[in-house]
């Protein structure tokens, strides 16, 4: 990285007991995979992930309940957490009100003793059926103050109804939430209570409610109870039917988003339809390729909120139409790709309501192809045909646009000579090697910086990327990234900085990988300047030379090996780290770790500055702790960078050891013990703790 190459707001802290000696609690949960201990320098400190799980265990939210806000990063509910199966309502109160995190499994019909009982669930909690036997009668759930990261999913709710229509005596709902926030609220079948199928009051936010079947109520869906507009929501790929009022009916909500949804009234039966969607108070609503038959008023909106609509279509409907004031732009906030409206009867007919493959390891059977394709779980790579497709890059291809959940490629041992791209509306991404070794599947490509393109021009430092992630909550384990440029049969091009793997994205974890190079083997990048990009490598190993752990990310390496190589000539001189960090922002943390390799004694330095296109605004940081450090690093271990003094920015160690450690002075800074309590695996990670999944 000797050529020059191209400010957040703080993240809320999450408490370090979130983390022992930097590892995921989430990666102690039961079922392991073996990596292997082909390098022999782990050992016994290796740290074992997850086996891979079913994606409705590990399934994460859309919508704004994905949206990082409050503390709480995304919806991922009790992932992570012992999966329980109950069948009895003593059990499912007792899960459900538990501190702990748990993926509650419903098997059966569990019915609420009194009538109209709500269980208080409590954080970090996935509630599902199995499959379509998962019943709730006559009660439901309550989501208090403060709750959040919660999912409920895949159940049928219902009957709770007093016989009264418009019942003013019994709250009884299926789902409510009262200052909740971090809810998904998936895939169910809710009809039938005594007041409403969904209530979301008082300042309950980041919300969504996707791919349920809401019927024969009189009060579906309502949303507000409060002076604040506050709430982020999204409603999408709902079908309502035989419901009369509240449809939503949102008031005072900072961002509703609702988008293909089937509202439907049905002529000739009992119940008929008072209105559609309800924009109230001072809600800001956007209405996207919904369908409405047969409704009464279907969407209406008070003089204050606004409603802007787009793409809905409208048959056998009367009255109130209306659309006015301006609103906001979703895709500001998440990735969404919308179905036609006209679609939406066969698609939602089909994919709303509890599916036979959550819950269970059973398949779907006659699903749609947008569910067959948000459920998909694993793609298959082999080079000899005996998978579904013979390159990784296939496999990235045929992950949906926006897909919800987690999509694992397990890649089959082999050598895969190719580059490889996971575009950025792709997130929940894992590549997987599945031999015994991390050696065993390698994924490989030899471009430069220098390198000229068939197009024209050359491919620069960040396009030579044998691997580019793009896409949030991507994961790699049990493999090997390598760029393997050979400098010494290319001296003649300008640019020799070869990346083996780039990853420009948030919550990207690494996992017992090796990850090979020279010069700028990992760069760890961020999708833009303003943007966070977390990035956590664990159990693995990086191999270089010249700069080979860089970049503007916020990245924790950690119980891992650092491998230090000589140079294309056979001599030893490097430096492992150049962070090119914004100010206020986290850099490299390099922490419980091993640095050593066949190189000189007294040849490579820790880090330097790397003031990106000479920006004299960055504030570069890097710190080495609790890491043994072998005689290859320099004495004085930071060196300035292109005119900007190292000392100017953030350089320091803690408690490291080995023959490279070096007491504190003027020329190798060490954290005191207060400043080394602020620079723990959690302050880096900053509310994120990464799982296997």
């Amino acid at each position: 990285m000797s050529e020059p190459r191209s400010k957040a707001r703080p993240r809320h802290r999450r408490s370090r007991t979130a983390l022992a000696i930097g590892v995921p609690l989430a990666l102690t949960a039961a079922g392991t995979f073996a990596y292997g201990t082909d390098l022999g320098v782990l050992g016994s400190t290796a740290q074992e992930a997850s086996a891979a799980v079913p994606a409705w265990a590990s399934a994460s939210a859309d919508g704004f309940a994905s949206v990082n806000s409050l503390g709480q990063n995304g919806t991922y509910g009790g992932r992570g957490g012992k999966t329980v199966t109950v069948k009895t309502l003593a059990d499912l109160e007792k899960y459900a009100t538990a501190a702990e995190p748990y993926v509650i499994v419903v098997a059966g019909t569990i019915t609420m003793n009194p009538v109209g009982k709500e269980i208080k669930v409590r954080s970090d909690k996935t509630i599902v059926g199995q499959g379509t036997s998962g019943h709730i009668v006559g009660g439901g759930f309550f989501l208090g103050q403060g709750v959040h990261n919660v999912i409920i999913r895949n159940l049928t709710i219902r009957d709770a109804y007093q016989g009264i229509w418009n019942d003013k005596d019994h709250d009884f709902d299926a789902i409510q939430m009262d200052g909740a926030h971090h809810v998904w609220i998936d895939h169910n079948d809710l009809r039938h209570m005594a007041d409403g199928l969904i209530d979301v009051r008082k300042d309950s936010t980041n919300v969504t409610v996707s791919w349920n079947k809401l019927s024969d109520n009189n009060k579906t869906f309502g949303i507000g109870w409060t002076e604040n507009v506050k709430t982020d929501i999204t409603i999408h790929h709902n079908w309502i039917r035989e419901t009369e009022q509240r449809n939503p009916s949102t008031d005072n909500a900072a961002h509703a988003h609702l988008y293909n949804n089937f509202l439907e009234d049905v002529p000739g039966t009992d119940i008929t339809s008072s209105y559609g969607n309800y924009s109230r108070g001072r809600t800001k609503m956007v209405l996207e390729n919904s369908l409405f038959k047969g409704i009464r008023n279907p969407v209406i909106k008070d003089s204050g909120a606004a409603v802007v609509q787009r793409g809905n279509s409208f048959s056998g409907t009367s009255g109130r139409n209306e659309s006015g004031g301006t609103a906001f732009d979703p895709k500001a906030y998440y990735p969404y790709t919308l179905d036609k409206a006209a679609d939406l009867p066969s698609v939602l007919k089909a994919g709303a309501g509890p599916r036979a493959s959550i819950g269970t390891t059973a398949s779907a059977k006659g699903t749609t192809a947008s569910t067959k394709a948000a459920a998909a779980t694993t793609l298959t790579v082999a080079q000899d045909g005996s998978g579904q497709y013979r390159t990784v890059q296939a496999a990235v291809n045929a992950v949906p646009a926006n897909n919800p959940s987690r999509v694992v490629i397990a890649v089959k041992p082999g050598t895969y000579r190719e580059l490889v791209t996971v575009p950025s509306n792709k997130p929940h991404v894992t590549i997987q090697g599945t031999g015994g070794s991390r050696k065993d599947t390698t994924i490989v490509y030899n471009n430069a910086s220098g390198t000229p393109k068939p197009g024209g021009g050359t491919y620069g430092t960040s396009g030579s990327a044998t691997v580019a992630v793009q896409a949030d909550d991507f994961q790699a384990r049990n493999l090997t990234i390598s760029n393997d440029f050979d400098e010494a049969r290319n001296q003649s091009l300008n640019g020799h900085q070869a990346v083996a793997l780039r990853t420009a994205a948030d919550k990207v974890f690494l996992d017992g990988i090796i990850v090979s190079g020279d010069q700028d083997t990992l760069l760890l990048d961020t999708a833009a300047k303003d943007r966070l990009g977390r990035v956590y490598v664990s159990n693995s190993y990086v191999i270089g030379n010249v700069d080979f752990i860089f970049g503007r990310a916020t990245a924790v390496v950690d119980k891992s090996v650092i491998t230090l190589k000589k140079r294309w000539n056979g001599t030893s001189a490097g430096y492992i780290t150049a962070p090119s960090t914004a100010a206020n922002r986290k850099g490299i943390l390099i922490a419980n770790s091993t640095v050593n390799g066949d190189v000189s004694a007294g040849s490579f330095y820790l880090g330097r500055p790397w003031h990106a296109g000479g920006d004299a605004s960055l504030d570069p940081q890097t710190t080495v702790r609790n890491t043994s450090l072998s005689n290859a690093i320099k004495s004085t271990p930071w060196t300035d960078m292109s005119g900007f003094s190292w000392k100017d920015d953030r350089f320091a160690e803690y408690k490291n050891s080995g023959a490279g450690a070096g007491s504190a002075n003027s020329n190798r800074p060490h954290l005191t013990d207060a400043q080394a309590a602020n620079q723990e695996v959690a302050d880096w990670l900053a509310g994120w703790t990464p799982s296997a999944s």
